[in-house]
């Protein structure tokens, strides 16, 4: 399979519910399908009804038939929510329709951009939501100075014009990780924190040690990025975590070696194609990142802290969905893994109410596997079927 590099640029806009709905949205019941609602239950042969793009009913059983509406015949396979990266990088591009599409297949439905200019994934938004290529839900952000070449007014400019732009999200702000955030660092979040909150804009913070993520949560920050992947988080501090109510991305796999992605020789790489460990971005060159993130990952699950899904990488989006599901296995149950993708990180990109899991009320965003996902994470890299919105998007039966 060809592997599509996505650009390192990506910023995104909240939508409106109104635009979070494809224009072909249809009637539809899936019927003989196991459903994975992804809040507990699993429901092992049963249907799901579709209207106007919404779900409103997950039902075991067999439906009766309904003249005018489309059936998806499941042949038991398996429904559950479509993924979600919450931190995923790309941009607008000469190459956005077949990354786009490439995505939909692997079985993302929406997208949280991880940083860079925000008029870039402005445009791939508005033409996916228009119909020029077919995508996920795309989410901007807005990229940030970095914290030590900014000023707190430059700052508050930055939180300000986001806003402007429809932007609800900042892109990933740095705090040194090593030895510590430094004054600077926190008293421009401190003016982005307080910004943000006049405005609207939700801040995402990239705290990569246990300092840098204990300064983030003092600060107010609600959103992490990354799990600390500098050293391993204490019980004390996930339980502060757990209590702060700041939301973490777990990243788990960010340290841990890439294989047959970027070439085919069996060499170890880092996740831009470069050698592994060596090309570790902030690293100490030993490899010692892969341990701390699922240690630290089990640790902040165990607190009680809200742990959502992602992968921060940039290339085929199938390959970055095994690498990273690959790594989180040993250190989580396939029920763990399904909340954290599913419930957990939809309340991450405050889409709780409306994505995350197949009840009744939520936006129809189902995929269908040729596997069941409970048996092993390898059955999560099987879609067949995409509904994003109520519309079938991908069909590969």
């Amino acid at each position: 399979m060809k592997r599509h590099i996505l650009s390192l640029n990506a910023c995104i806009t909240v939508l409106i519910l109104g635009s979070l709905l494809p224009l072909n949205a249809q009637d539809l019941t899936i019927t003989n399908a196991r459903i994975v609602v992804a809040n507990g239950t699993v429901i092992e042969r049963g249907y799901i009804v579709v209207r106007a793009g919404k779900i409103v009913s997950t039902t075991a059983g067999a439906p009766a038939a309904t003249p005018g509406v489309t059936t998806v015949d499941a042949k038991g396979m398996t429904a559950m929510p479509g993924f979600i990266d919450a931190h995923r990088h790309f941009n607008t591009g000469p190459n956005e329709k077949a990354q786009m599409q490439a995505f939909l297949e692997a079985g993302y439905t929406t997208l949280l951009s991880g940083g860079g200019p925000a008029e870039g994934n402005i445009t791939l938004r508005d033409r996916i939501d228009k119909g020029q290529i077919n995508g996920p839900r795309i989410i901007p952000s807005g990229s940030m100075t970095r914290l030590p070449m900014s000023t707190p007014e430059i700052a508050r400019a930055e939180i300000r014009k986001m806003a402007e732009l429809g932007v609800k999200f900042t892109g990933e702000i740095a705090l040194t990780p090593v030895p510590g955030p430094t004054v600077k660092d926190l008293e421009i979040l401190t003016a982005i924190v307080d910004e943000a909150k006049k405005v609207g804009v939700i801040v995402q913070v990239h705290a990569v040690s246990t300092k840098a993520m204990i300064a983030a949560v003092d600060a107010g920050v609600p959103l992490l990025v990354h799990l600390p992947n500098k050293d391993f988080m204490s019980k004390d501090d996930a339980k502060k975590l757990a209590a702060s109510g700041t939301k973490v991305l777990g990243t788990v796999g960010f340290g841990t070696p890439v294989f047959g992605v970027f070439a085919d020789d069996n060499l170890a790489r880092f996740r831009d194609g470069r050698p592994w460990p060596d090309s570790i971005v902030d690293g100490v060159r030993l490899g010692e990142e892969a341990g701390y993130m699922a240690v630290t990952a089990r640790t902040a699950w165990d607190a009680g802290a809200i742990l959502g899904y992602c992968t921060d990488t940039t290339y085929d989006p199938l390959a970055g969905l095994d690498h990273e599901l690959k790594t989180i296995n040993p250190m989580f149950s396939m029920k763990d893994i399904i909340k954290m993708m599913g419930p957990n990180t939809a309340s991450y990109i405050q889409m709780g109410d409306q994505l995350g899991t197949l009840e009744p009320g939520k936006i129809a965003d189902i995929i269908l596997l040729d596997g069941n996902p409970l048996e092993g994470y390898w059955n999560m890299l099987k879609t067949k079927v995409v509904v994003k919105g109520g519309a079938v998007v991908v069909d590969k039966r």
